[in-house]
């Protein structure tokens, strides 16, 4: 199974109501399920951050749902938040790129960005802490 098989079969996955699927062929198999807090929209995988309230600061932390690169600027240059902006629960507040596809996160609350910890183009782990949201 070659690259364009696979990226087809993700994307058809995507875009389908199904939630999981495996995939076996002779020197292969792939698993994909959507049973974490994923979205789709369009063409474009969401994931609503993940989060954790941290009750005597009243922030709440927006972490990496999955490990890639960092973006708080879309293609244009544009960046999505800023700190001191306000944000809605649901708006995207930055992508992160994991295997060539780009991955927007989403504000898991309303609120103001309080604090963006990752640099532009920064690799993140799974479930580090992005930003923070008052």
């Amino acid at each position: 199974m070659d690259f364009k098989q696979i990226q087809t079969i993700i994307r058809d996955f995507e875009k389908s109501s199904i939630t999981e699927l495996e995939v076996e062929a002779s020197d292969f198999k792939i698993r994909l399920s959507k049973l974490s807090k994923k979205v789709e929209v369009n063409e474009t995988e969401v994931f609503e951050g993940s989060e954790k309230e941290i009750p005597e600061t009243g922030l709440t932390e927006v972490r990496a749902p999955l490990v890639g690169t960092f973006y708080i600027t879309d293609g244009q240059g544009e960046e999505f938040v800023r700190v001191g902006d306000q944000v809605q629960e649901g708006d995207t507040v930055c992508i992160l790129e994991a295997m060539k596809i780009m991955n927007e996160i989403t504000a898991p609350k309303s609120g103001v960005i309080h604090e963006i910890k990752i640099m532009n183009g920064d690799p993140v782990g799974f479930d580090q802490v992005l930003m923070t949201i008052k």
